[in-house]
């Protein structure tokens, strides 16, 4: 039995409105090559400036995995010509990265927990991008000298399954901070990862593969396990030592295999080399009190709803998992609804019926609406089974609650007067099924209930229907 080894680095694009080094704007998907100036393109005598904002964002994110900030790190040439880097190199930080030894902590759902080391986050300009249109390929350095953070973890993680968690722990905890979009499908969060095997019970670190360019949480579990079957069958075929090697590999989604794309480097082959251009970047006593203060996390989160709201821990981890989805369920908790049922009516009911481009940020069905709908269950306007009418319409179109229980003629009736009339012309035309209930039969009672409630249309109050008629029956 072998047991697996894997290391992520996570390249995060920050949310600055300019570059690292210049002035250019950083957004996305503008025309090719228009967001460039002589410092990204890297024409002679063009110096480049660090942007502050880059530490500020550093400095939010050291703090949030508990890490060493360093107020004073510096930066390195690492030397490699490819066609995205008009420089033919890039500016990265090497021997002191503004940020190191932190954690993290994933979480299963057995309501167990692992604690994954950070070794370092460090600050490096991008590069870059190729764009090959058959047998030509272009360049487009648009995104050529954007901030990224290089996440690196240790080794931790011993699954595809620990390395998901890990992943999506990260890309929340990047969102809730604000210091990057953490869009995968437009490259501002890409990871790689590295990956070996070994014995159980081994202690030594074999050849790890490096696996590039996956773009989703589903592809990386599947890189993962299609390169640890590939490694796995080499070893028992013994041709391990020949067949796995220190290399880059793509993971190749509809052949579902990695495939061998080029050697992997050594720290040596990058010629590393402070970078002459750039001072020490400096992180100030007032800079790191003011950057300190970051926002409440997923973990804190989650502990309050626990507390605060009487959840469970799982209801309450997937919740805060998106800051978009704890914001939402708060706002709805301000209609004085329980957490029990918000959770329900966000979770299953609303994200059920949510589809292609449309969520939770952009559905007609914003937080206060949700919430309403759920009160007006609790307070007993309307059943539960019509509130689902009401939301059906809610989704489609920009309606007000109320607006549509009383369009639709869902409004439940609790005038107990109406329903005791229902409730003697059902029992008064089942004499035998009465007879049988005072006779001992109590399942026939959901009989009664269900004949009030077909004969009002639905519209009686369960709850008052229940009362009236265990009086009546005795």
């Amino acid at each position: 039995m072998f047991e697996v080894v894997i290391g992520l680095e996570v390249h995060v694009q920050l949310n600055t409105k300019s570059k690292l080094f210049c002035s250019c704007p950083t957004s996305f998907n503008h025309k090719q090559n228009t967001n460039t100036c002589p410092t990204c393109l890297a024409l002679p005598g063009a110096l480049p400036v660090l942007n502050k904002e880059v530490l500020h964002k550093s400095i939010m994110f050291g703090k949030a995995i508990d890490a060493t900030v360093n107020q004073t790190s510096y930066f390195d040439r690492k030397s490699y010509f490819y066609p995205d880097s008009p420089s033919a190199y890039q500016i990265t930080q090497l021997y002191t990265p503004v940020v190191e030894n932190g954690k993290l902590q994933i979480d299963f759902e057995d309501g167990t927990h692992k604690i994954i080391r950070i070794n370092r986050a460090h600050i490096e300009a991008d590069a870059g991008k190729n764009i090959h249109d058959g047998d030509i390929s272009k360049v487009d350095l648009n995104r050529a000298g954007t901030p990224l953070l290089e996440i690196v973890s240790e080794p931790d993680m011993r699954s595809a399954e620990e390395a998901v968690l890990y992943l999506k722990k990260l890309h929340s905890i990047i969102r809730y901070l604000d210091i990057g979009d953490a869009n995968m499908q437009e490259g501002s969060f890409r990871v790689d990862v590295n990956v070996s095997i070994r014995p159980k019970g081994d202690e030594k670190l074999y050849t790890r593969v490096e696996v590039k360019n996956i773009n989703s949480f589903k592809f990386i579990q599947k890189a993962i396990e299609v390169e640890v079957a590939r490694q796995s069958e080499a070893w028992e075929d013994g041709v391990y030592d020949e067949e796995i090697v220190q290399e880059t590999r793509l993971f190749d989604q509809v052949k579902n295999e990695t495939r061998s794309m080029r050697g992997k480097e050594e720290a040596a082959d990058y010629r590393y080399f402070p970078e002459p251009d750039l001072l020490k970047a400096v992180i100030t006593d007032e800079m790191m009190a003011t950057y300190s203060q970051i926002p409440e996390l997923p973990d804190a989160k989650r502990d309050r709803f626990v507390k605060e709201y009487g959840m469970s821990e799982y209801n309450a981890n997937v919740i805060t998992a998106s800051v978009e989805m704890a914001h939402y369920f708060e706002t709805m908790m301000e209609q004085g609804i329980t957490a029990k049922n918000a959770a329900t009516w966000l979770t299953v009911e609303l994200l059920g019926r949510l589809s292609g481009d449309v969520n939770i940020t952009n559905t007609h069905v914003d937080a206060k609406k949700l919430g309403f709908l759920v009160k007006r269950i609790e307070d007993g306007t309307i059943s539960g089974k019509a509130a689902k009418e009401v939301l059906d319409k809610l989704v489609e179109e920009n309606l007000e609650v109320d607006g549509v229980i009383d369009a639709l003629g869902l409004k439940q009736v609790s005038d107990t007067g109406a329903i005791e009339v229902i409730c003697d012309e059902i029992i008064n035309a089942n004499p035998q099924k009465v007879e049988e209930y005072k006779g001992g039969k109590d399942k026939l009672f959901g009989f009664f209930v269900g004949q009030v409630m077909k004969a009002s249309k639905g519209s009686a109050n369960p709850q008052t229907v229940n009362e009236i008629l265990k009086e009546k029956l005795g």
